[in-house]
């Protein structure tokens, strides 16, 4: 329980309160309360339109952003597509190559040239390198 001097206290601050409101103080203090609210309101109502601006902006880029990726990317599809079409392609003549005997012995050729040129190339790279040293 309280102390009886606190409740007195407690008693004429609260009659000090209703004093004010018979003498109108309160109601002055209402209004200018009343005006320093509405303008705290329309500073916060722009705050939130510029937020809302920003936002509708940042989402508008993020829209023209992801359409241009999709773009992209449609058209990497359809290059791959055509890619793995051409692919495709290459290794069924492969296959048909392979399937004849005589077609072995040219691929083994072809082969065989390919190593050897490729042995020629280094060895012409290495002499290179050492002769700038």
């Amino acid at each position: 329980m309280k102390p009886m001097s606190y409740r007195r206290e407690h008693r004429s601050s609260k009659s000090a309160l209703l004093d004010g409101l018979e003498e109108g103080g309160l109601r002055a203090s209402s209004s200018y309360s009343h005006d320093i609210n509405e303008h705290d309101n329309d500073k916060a109502v722009q705050s939130l339109q510029d937020r809302v601006v920003f936002l509708k902006r940042l989402t508008g880029d993020i829209h023209e952003e992801v359409e241009s990726h999709n773009r992209l990317l449609d058209r990497m599809g359809n290059h791959m597509d055509a890619s793995r079409g051409i692919l495709f392609g290459t290794m069924d003549r492969f296959k048909m190559v392979f399937e004849k005997k005589s077609s072995r012995r040219m691929c083994r050729l072809v082969a065989y040239f390919v190593v050897s040129f490729l042995i020629i190339y280094v060895l012409f790279r290495i002499r290179r390198i050492f002769m700038h040293s």
